[in-house]
């Protein structure tokens, strides 16, 4: 049995030291996801906790290094703080006590503790230190490696360490590192990959530079690699201080930010701008507005990210019942008796109500037995199959009601024993549908199964970012949706990219006065996604090829340019 997986008790405490990799969610191993689920306390610095706690089950205690705190702690005694996971209070400062000694404590009650670091444990001091006071104490552990920043960050930032010819890769740690290690990497022709801060970079050149390796010699720095917030700048090792100075990010508060550095003549510092892949994608770090809820922009959302974009979820609309249930029960119990052929889903929504429904009456799946169920497109077809049912028709061309209505046959009095559809759909849906069946030869039972009405407003800081420009881009799904977002957070600012889902959303933003610039070639979050991406991709290409530098569209507001250059 794995040790993750070992029952509760106090037989069976026990502690998983966790690497959390160097800031990418999707580099977390797939052994990381499982002591994740199965964790009972986790003990983590706040930014791992950003990486890991989305693995972590519903109800994990959660406790929290604070880093800043530490500071003023005595030496090795890190400020602690707890923070219950079932709910979001503000954090409560527990005493200043050893972490090893907590978690210890924690895996003595019974429970299952996982100690994440970033990067990997194996190359953590306060990680190895927590591992030996747990096997003198006699408390189980086991070790679950992650990605070393000295390896991710350079993989993500486009620079290979070693080339054909197999060059020596050197590791230094430039805040312990000894006289005697600089001049031994200065002596060496190697690659050296060198763990600083910002505000350090040109200290650990020097002292390269000291030691024997040349100024010329390439360099590249990189700044919260692996995330979207990464930024790297080519230099050498006497021109990175000039370089980092006419960035403006020094002098800057936050210049103690971890950075990896990779000198050497062989380290392809040279060619990055051919194997930059992750930030040449194409809406790299480009804060995109997603007006849905978490559950319904998931699919998108991932999406956006594939292509290097940050997705923030706000919802317009919220989701209600009908005013006058009877309706939606008569057609329930019709569903059961036997009433329809058909049952036409054009949401995730209908979907969620109908088995809402269901679950009052106490049915399950099992109640579509017989009736063919029909999804309007892939996201419903989903929460169908998540329901327990297999959509019989799902459009094979374009996901709406019109794409749904080309493959609907026709009613055959010979092959269909009953000439009657069931249609739950919101209260301001489109007559589509409803029209195209009747001409079809099918009667069609139009029901209520929920209403929609405006969401609360976004909290005061989203508020400000959509007016003030600090969104890139906005992706406007249907025209509810663009009415819902000006009405409760107001209008984007003009420097925001206008992204529509086909003519009718994109003449209600023109009407708001928004400028539209992005129209999904079909009505598909999917295929808009698409469409905003190809716009970055060629607004990139335009930049590079003017010779002007790559910046995202929040970046031309008035003062963004000043703003950014002291962060």
């Amino acid at each position: 049995m794995s040790p993750t997986t070992l029952p509760a008790g106090p037989e069976h405490g026990h502690v998983t030291f966790l690497g959390a990799g160097p800031g990418d969610p999707g580099l977390l191993t797939l052994r990381a996801v499982e002591a994740l689920s199965h964790a009972d306390v986790l003990v983590a610095e706040h930014e791992v906790l950003d990486v890991i706690r989305t693995h972590a089950r519903q109800g994990v205690s959660v406790v929290q290094t604070d880093a800043d705190s530490a500071a003023v702690s005595p030496p090795g005694t890190p400020q602690l703080t707890v923070v219950d996971g079932t709910s979001t209070p503000a954090a409560v400062p527990a005493p200043a006590r050893d972490a090893a000694h907590l978690v210890m404590e924690a895996a003595r009650g019974g429970r299952r503790v996982v100690r994440a670091v970033s990067g990997d444990p194996g190359l953590d001091t306060n990680a190895a230190e927590e591992m030996l006071a747990c096997a003198a104490a006699g408390v189980p552990f086991e070790v679950v490696p992650g990605v070393a920043a000295a390896v991710g960050v350079p993989a993500y930032a486009g620079v290979p360490l070693r080339d054909a010819q197999g060059a020596d890769v050197r590791f230094v740690d430039a805040r312990t590192a000894s006289d005697r290690c600089w001049t031994e990497v200065g002596a060496s022709d190697g690659t050296v990959v060198v763990s600083t801060t910002l505000d350090s970079v040109a200290a650990a050149a020097g002292e390269l530079v000291a030691a024997g390796r040349k100024p010329d010699t390439p360099l590249t720095v990189t700044v919260a690699g692996t995330t979207t917030r990464q930024r790297t700048w080519t230099a050498t090792l006497g021109t990175i201080a000039q370089t980092l100075k006419q960035a403006k990010v020094l002098p800057s508060p936050d210049g103690g930010r971890p950075v990896i550095a990779v000198v050497g003549e062989r380290s392809a510092a040279a060619r990055r701008d051919e194997l930059s892949w992750f930030e040449s994608k194409p809406l790299f770090g480009w804060k995109v507005l997603v007006p849905r809820t978490k559950e319904q922009a998931a699919s998108l959302s991932d999406q956006l990210r594939s292509y290097g974009a940050v997705p923030h979820e706000v919802p317009t609309i919220a989701v209600e019942p009908p005013r006058t249930p009877q309706q939606m029960e008569r057609a329930v119990k019709g569903l059961v008796t036997g009433r329809y052929e058909w049952i036409a889903f054009t949401s995730v929504n209908a979907v969620k109500a109908v088995r809402e429904k269901f679950e009052e009456y106490g049915l399950d799946a099992r109640a579509f037995a017989g009736i063919k169920v029909a999804a309007v497109g892939e996201q419903t077809a989903k929460a169908l199959v998540a329901f327990g049912v297999k959509p019989d028709l799902v459009p094979s061309g374009e996901q709406s009601a019109a794409g749904l209505l080309e493959d609907w046959p026709p009613y055959d009095p010979v092959f269909d024993p009953i000439d009657r559809v069931f249609l739950p759909r919101a209260d301001i849906a489109t007559e589509t549908l409803v029209a195209g069946l009747i001409e079809l030869g099918w009667e069609v039972d139009d029901v209520t199964a929920y209403r929609t009405v405006r969401a609360s407003p976004p909290p005061a800081e989203t508020r400000e970012a959509i007016k003030g420009g600090g969104f890139d881009a906005v992706l406007f799904t249907s025209s509810s949706t663009v009415r819902n977002l000006v009405g409760i957070a107001g209008k984007p600012h003009n420097v925001t990219v206008i992204a529509c889902i086909g003519p009718a959303t994109a003449k209600t933003a023109e009407e708001h006065g928004l400028r539209v610039d992005v129209m999904a070639p079909e009505p598909s979050v999917h295929k808009l996604a698409e469409a905003l991406a190809d716009f970055g991709m060629k607004r990139r290409a335009a930049a590079l090829e003017a010779g002007d530098p790559v910046t995202r569209p929040s970046e031309r507001r008035p003062g963004a340019r000043r703003r950014r250059s002291t962060t």
